[in-house]
């Protein structure tokens, strides 16, 4: 791995435009559950019950017991060494796009400036009346959170199973994806679409691909590189001249 490592400290340090995408396995370092397979349970309910409109209109008050115990979670963890590497490349290179997949914003608490957040951040809420967007980082926001604005029921500002991605949002992870010299796909299993064909669009228009995960993925084979491990191990090795 480590002629890997150094062969791709040599296209960072020449690549002019870069793109990175993350998953779930950045911030399963620093402790988030994932949610996928058999950590996908919270109090005997999947996630992926839990996490949709339908829930919400259903039972908002269970859905936002669930946010809260994320929330608690989620305030007691911190950005990891493979985040802030991250935010040290973006400071040493033009043109960076972060694009995550993840809404715990622990790429923001790390200091991200470039960043699309594709499935929203859950300390942000939106208001099911006003449709106002606000930030608010309580660890418990209680049992059916009204805007201070309209008094409307409030939900947690991220993208739910089975609702549509922000077309601008996607719109610029796409563009970002395509026009990059350099594209780090980081702690994601490449299976959750539309971010999954993010690196074929990049490699479709030339650009070199590497993967960075702690077990080979669906689209190992096709990257150029692929580096397995913590992604909080390799990528500061990867920006450790910028430092």
């Amino acid at each position: 791995m480590e002629k890997n490592i150094n062969e791709l400290k040599e296209v960072i340090t020449h690549s002019k435009r870069i793109t990175v995408l993350t998953g779930a396995g950045i911030s399963a370092e620093s402790g988030v559950p994932t949610f996928r397979g058999s950590g996908g349970i919270w109090r005997n309910y999947q996630v992926t019950d839990v996490a949709t409109p339908q829930a919400f209109a259903r039972d908002p008050e269970l859905v936002w017991e669930f946010y809260n115990w994320r929330r608690d979670l989620i305030s007691k963890i911190t950005f990891n060494p493979g985040h802030k590497a991250l935010v040290t490349l973006e400071k040493h290179v033009n043109d960076f796009t972060l694009i995550t997949q993840n809404v715990d914003g622990l790429h923001r608490e790390a200091g991200s400036q470039r960043l699309l957040e594709i499935h929203g951040n859950f300390w942000e809420v939106t208001c099911t009346k006003c449709s106002k967007v606000t930030m608010d980082r309580s660890q418990n926001m209680g049992t059916l959170p009204k805007c201070s604005q309209c008094g409307g029921l409030l939900r947690p500002h991220v993208i739910w199973f089975g609702e549509s991605l922000d077309p601008d949002i996607i719109h610029k992870a796409i563009e970002a994806s395509q026009n990059c010299d350099l594209m780090l796909i980081v702690g994601t299993s490449g299976v959750v679409q539309p971010a999954a064909s993010l690196a074929y669009q990049a490699k479709a228009e030339g650009a070199v691909v590497a993967e960075i995960n702690i077990e080979q993925t669906p689209q190992s084979g096709h990257m150029d590189f692929v580096l397995t491990g913590p992604a909080g191990k390799i990528l500061p090795m990867l920006v450790e001249d910028f430092n």
